[in-house]
């Protein structure tokens, strides 16, 4: 069935596939070290609380069964574990049906932590990593060839990827269309890096032809992937290079490394020749019941790519959204507007009996979003810090907070261990605060002048206070009476 299988991709499914493991191997161990704190038992958001008011129709997951934080510790180890044995090569090492069995075993074990994950999980790579996740199931190993319909997929999924961030940008924020949006996006993104100093500081003109750059990118070069070989392949190189140039610039999790993986999916053989990789193993032709699973599954992906293709075309486009509980095909896109400025929320407890005009105030220091003035930004993506991330949202509004700040908040009162390991400074080792706050302050980018003066990276003007000082007892009652 010459029709259905494209050899010459063999490469390209290997990229695809383990890297598709590999960032499964990341998400899973993400879970594993941060959902005590944010969605255990006792954590900030309690998933038993959440699955009370859910059905299994609505978040389809494998803890509507069961929930303990044991049980959920070891969904997320296992995966983890499965995970790394399919980035060492274990779908190609077992039969063809068990290699799927395997990658859907992944996909319903991440699916589960999602569809209980609330706010902690409302990113859009995770449902990119899910409908990548699922996509995989089909892609065979090496029992069989690639199949075709399957590579057309991913490359449609890219092409959303892509042309859905390039459209919500052009109907968004006015900047994206004056080319100015790179005046402040480095310094107001939701976690900089340790090179996004330097790239904020970059000449406007530069700026500005990275912002053409980035809509050739987004705009024009996805079509690329739908013609003939090697313009898809120079598509999916040039998509290759913007989504590093981003890895360089920010922290998006795994958001810019996913998309590579499957921009990877997209280099035919021939292109991929000039690398040192193996000659590509005589791959046989697929399995009848193979051929049928496969399909089915791209009639699916058909049928369920219709709302997602007319999001693409709405004037009222929606950015990063599922369709269905299970994530199989979403609408992707980002920074449909940027800020101007930067406010950081700035968490600190006292241990004095009473707060007064000359309490001593000590500061919580988190390990990703900017807080010391001194400290360089760090390298986290494809790491996820998913509190750090909140954080951002809760100082462009008070909203996006509600829910958990206050919990956030009662658990620094109780030195709770779970929630300290999120951060990168407990300032009160021996004993807990008596008395937390939380204030409102205004950052920039420090100049190259102020830099070499200061040696701060950033400079920061107290805007408000934006949690009044709290004790246990307070944020108790406030609990019991419903107010924030």
């Amino acid at each position: 069935m010459d029709w259905f299988t494209a050899s010459e991709y063999w490469l390209s499914r290997q990229a695809l596939t383990r890297g598709v493991a590999a960032v499964y191997l990341i998400a899973f161990v993400v879970a594993a070290r941060q959902f005590r704190a944010l969605i255990g038992e006792h954590g900030m958001l309690p998933v038993p609380r959440w699955l009370e008011r859910r059905s299994f129709r609505r978040t389809p997951s494998i803890f509507h069964l069961h929930y303990s934080d044991r049980f959920f510790a070891a969904v997320c180890w296992f995966g983890a574990a499965l995970s790394a044995a399919m980035v060492a090569g274990a779908a190609d090492a077992v039969p063809l049906w068990a290699a799927m069995l395997l990658w859907a075993t992944l996909w319903v074990l991440y699916l589960s932590i999602v569809n209980v994950g609330q706010e902690w999980y409302a990113f859009g790579w995770e449902s990119l990593l899910l409908e990548s996740g699922f996509l995989v199931i089909f892609l065979g190993n090496d029992r069989t060839a690639p199949p075709v319909l399957v590579l057309w997929l991913s490359r449609w999924l890219l092409f959303r990827v892509e042309f859905g961030a390039g459209l919500i940008k052009m109907r968004g924020d006015r900047c994206w269309r004056d080319l100015t949006c790179l005046y402040y996006h480095h310094e107001t993104q939701p976690m900089p890096g340790p090179l996004s100093w330097f790239f904020h500081h970059l000449p406007k003109p530069l700026h500005r032809a990275e912002v053409l750059g980035n809509h050739f990118a987004q705009l024009v070069v996805p079509f690329g992937l739908f013609a003939p070989q090697p313009v898809a392949s120079i598509a999916a190189a040039v998509i290759v290079i913007t989504q590093l140039w981003l890895v360089l610039s920010g922290n998006f999790a795994w958001l810019n490394w996913i998309t590579i993986v499957l921009a990877c999916g997209t280099v035919s053989g021939p292109a991929a020749a000039v690398l040192p990789v193996p000659t590509p193993p005589a791959l046989p032709g697929p399995p009848p019941w193979f051929t049928a699973a496969v399909i089915a599954f791209t009639a699916l992906v058909v049928f369920l790519s219709y709302r997602p293709a007319r999001n693409l075309i709405s004037s009222h486009q929606a950015m990063n959204r599922s369709f269905d509980p299970y994530h199989l095909v979403n609408t992707y896109g980002a920074f449909g507007s940027i800020g101007r400025t930067r406010y950081e929320v700035v968490v600190e407890g006292t241990d004095e009996p009473a707060v007064t005009a000359r309490t001593q105030w000590k500061e919580y220091e988190f390990k990703g979003k900017p807080g010391d003035p001194r400290r360089l930004p760090r390298q986290w993506a494809p790491y996820h810090l998913r509190l750090d991330w909140l954080m951002w949202f809760a100082a462009a509004s008070p909203g996006y907070a509600e829910s958990w700040l206050g919990p956030f908040l009662a658990r620094l009162l109780q030195n709770d261990r779970a929630t300290l390991r999120l951060l990168r400074h407990n300032p009160f080792p021996e004993a807990a605060p008596r008395f937390v706050r939380a204030q409102l302050y205004l950052y920039r980018f420090t100049t190259p002048r102020e830099l070499a003066d200061t040696r701060a990276w950033w400079h920061r003007t107290l805007v408000s206070r934006y949690v009044p000082p709290l004790s246990l007892d307070d944020l108790r009652y406030r609990s019991r009476s419903g107010r924030r």
